[in-house]
């Protein structure tokens, strides 16, 4: 026994000492490297996830790799069909959303009336205005270069430089316009003119007729205003008007609160004097000596006398009033029969069909095709253009005159049409 202990290990149990010490080593180094590599993975070099990754690259203040966006809408690209849900108006995302107002401002230099009125258009709204602080006021006017500065003078006294909101004032020189609008509205004009001819100056007040063809495509929504207005409410409740519109509707726009398109109008220059009488149930007014020259839808009234055109509201067909009007701009590029309704050929057609002549401008041409196609009418709750004119009321039309002139609600826009005073409540 002696001797065996004596004697050194066999070669065969030293190469099974040696493999298992390799191994051993292996291991050890392998984990060496395992702690190696989380600490300096861990670092911020490399990471485990995507989610660990956005989590680090976040602490640091490093943005992230974006996720897939949902859809919406960037300024100025796809369009949502007629009629869909339109919160952004303009601008999408955390961009800056545009809202755009416009008026006509021109001949006010010398004309305290209408400046007088600007101011408390002007007054009112801005006063009571609020918007986000991504969102974006632009106001547009309308105006020569006299007139210009005197809106300037106005917006300097009027609009605060802390106004709680931002404010863009873009003006439009009303030549320019008016060269571009001639050559679209040109034949409509002898339907809806004061005069017996058409004349270029008079085109300008069918901006709204063809406005879509005249403003930068960017702008897709605008909301168009007389200066004769007081505002009660936040004009951005407005614009979410927009969202109400009917699939195929281009235009907001609210009743005519008068009898204006039931009856027989006869202008003339000079003195005036005034009288009526009933004719086969319709009313004739006349001004002046000359016989009847300016009607509306008096002959087809007579003409179907179960028609509801021209009739009170609520089964009625009143009319339109241009006060105060949301035209979507984007609809009205898009909307094939909008585009047909501007060819002279069916100006014609309709005016012939309705026996209609006006001279209103743009509210006489939307009053006219309104009859024909209410779709393409979203109709706004008098609320948003208390119209205050009751000439009418006093001129023949007393038995009447209330069921065209009655509204209920909370005024949000009071309209001092033909000059009428507004309320200071």
């Amino acid at each position: 026994m002696g001797i065996l202990r004596g004697r050194p290990p066999c070669p065969r149990a030293m190469a099974r000492l040696g493999a298992v010490r390799s191994h051993y080593c292996a291991l050890l180094l392998a984990a060496a490297l395992a702690v190696c590599a989380f600490y300096y993975l861990g670092s911020g070099r490399e990471t485990f996830s995507s989610a660990t990754k956005r989590l680090k690259e976040a602490r640091a203040g490093v943005p992230a790799a974006p996720s897939p966006p949902p859809p919406e809408l960037a300024r100025g690209s796809v369009v949502p069909p007629l009629g869909a849900k339109a919160k952004s108006l303009e601008g999408g995302g955390a961009g800056p959303v545009d809202y755009h107002l416009l008026m006509m401002f021109t001949k006010a230099e010398h004309n305290a009336a209408l400046q007088a009125k600007a101011r408390v258009a002007l007054r009112s709204l801005l006063r009571l205005a609020k918007f986000e602080a991504h969102e974006v006021l632009n106001l547009h006017f309308v105006s020569e270069e006299a007139s210009r500065e005197v809106a300037k003078a106005l917006l300097r006294e009027l609009l605060p430089p802390a106004a709680g909101f931002k404010c863009k004032v873009v003006f439009h020189d009303v030549t320019v316009l008016t060269d571009k609008l001639f050559p679209v509205v040109e034949a409509m004009q002898k339907h809806f003119s004061a005069g017996s001819g058409t004349y270029y100056s008079d085109s300008i007040f069918f901006l709204s007729v063809a406005m879509h063809q005249i403003m930068p495509k960017e702008i897709l929504r605008i909301i168009q205003l007389d200066l004769d207005l007081k505002y009660k409410t936040n004009i951005r409740e407005l614009f979410e008007e927009f969202d109400n519109f009917l699939p195929g509707a281009v235009i907001g726009i609210a009743r005519e609160m008068q009898p204006v398109y039931s009856l027989v109008l006869c202008l003339e220059k000079g003195p005036q004097s005034h009288s009526s009488l009933s004719w086969k149930g319709l009313l004739v007014v006349q001004v002046g000596k000359r016989g009847p020259d300016r009607h509306t839808f008096w002959q087809f009234r007579h003409e179907n006398p179960k028609t509801r055109v021209g009739g009170p509201p609520p089964e009625g067909l009143p009319g339109f009033n241009s006060g105060v009007m949301l035209l979507n701009l984007e609809a009205m590029r898009q909307s094939p029969l909008y585009s047909c309704l501007l060819e002279p050929a069916q100006v014609q057609q309709l005016a012939d069909k309705y026996h209609f002549r006006g001279h209103l401008g743009d509210q006489d041409f939307f009053t006219m095709i309104g009859m024909e196609h209410p779709e393409l009418f979203h109709v706004l709750d008098c609320t948003w253009n208390r119209q205050l004119c009751t000439w009418w009321r006093d001129h023949g039309y007393s038995d009447v005159f209330e069921a065209y002139f009655r509204c209920e609600g909370h005024v949000r826009i009071y309209h001092g049409n033909c000059n009428t005073p507004i309320p200071e409540v």
